[in-house]
């Protein structure tokens, strides 16, 4: 079984390199981000035509999160991440869908970037990510085959990204970004990139400014979070960097994990 996730960067403006990818690499399940469209603009029969069913949650021209399933239709199990008390600021940024396919509870992320940083922004970050780990704990406790992927917006260690330096001040290298990810892994949940590139190196998005992609200037931001559940059963995992390459591409590169059945 094969899980991937994919900042698009627009459903509708990448439409003809998604199902290109689609068809060349055939993941089991496909998880985007940056979708930018609404729910009734999701161009869900344009995936039938290749096999692929969907469930989404859209926002006009931002955010907008999708979980697409080979041959059978996800099963939407939560759409946005609950808040943890009355008080918490309404939220109506579409960002997170969870799902079940194949036996396994697959949750799709895209966090806030949280630029610039010190502000409300930031401020927004950290909140959403102390729901996302409340939300993973409560996931934790079902033991039960879970996957929470896509673009964390955060750069974990110094060695995933091209340049420390040139990122120091960016709200995805901040301290509390890196802490607040790295209590999720203290929970038990498992980096698949990580666990099979230990030594880092491994970028998944290359800014479209200053020659950066033929630069080879990226980072990862893009993460798999494994439970042991799914965790035991890793046999894989990449990047398809050469998509980032082609014409008319998102800054992002696919990254996926494999699972034995």
């Amino acid at each position: 079984m094969k899980i991937a996730s994919f900042n698009i960067n627009g459903v509708k403006a990448r439409l003809p390199r998604l199902l290109e990818w689609l068809e060349e690499t055939r993941p089991t399940v496909a998880c985007l981000q940056e979708v930018k469209s609404q729910d009734e603009g999701f161009p869900a029969e344009e995936f039938e035509k290749i096999g692929y069913h969907a469930v989404w949650h859209g926002q006009k021209s931002f955010n907008g999160v999708a979980i697409l399933a080979d041959g059978v239709k996800p099963v939407e199990t939560q759409r946005g991440l609950p808040h943890l008390s009355p008080e918490d600021v309404e939220d109506d940024h579409a960002r997170y869908l969870e799902a079940d396919v194949g036996g396994v509870r697959v949750a799709c992320i895209y966090l806030p970037n949280g630029n610039p940083q010190p502000g409300p922004k930031f401020d927004y970050k950290l909140a959403w990510m102390k729901r996302l780990r409340a939300r993973m704990q409560h996931l934790w406790a079902l033991e039960i085959p879970c996957a929470v992927v896509g673009d964390f917006n955060v750069i974990p260690h110094d060695d995933d990204v091209w340049s420390p330096r040139a990122m120091e001040n960016d709200a995805l290298m901040q301290p509390q970004s890196r802490d607040a990810y790295m209590q999720l892994l203290g929970d038990g949940w498992t980096d698949a990139l990580r666990t099979l590139n230990p030594r880092g190196g491994v970028w998944t998005y290359w800014d479209y400014q200053a020659g950066a992609w033929q630069r080879d200037h990226g980072f990862r931001i893009d993460h798999m979070l494994l439970s042991p559940e799914v965790a035991d059963r890793l046999v894989g995992a990449g990047v398809d960097k050469d998509h980032r390459g082609r014409e008319k591409a998102s800054d992002h590169a696919p990254v996926w994990f494999e699972i034995q059945s």
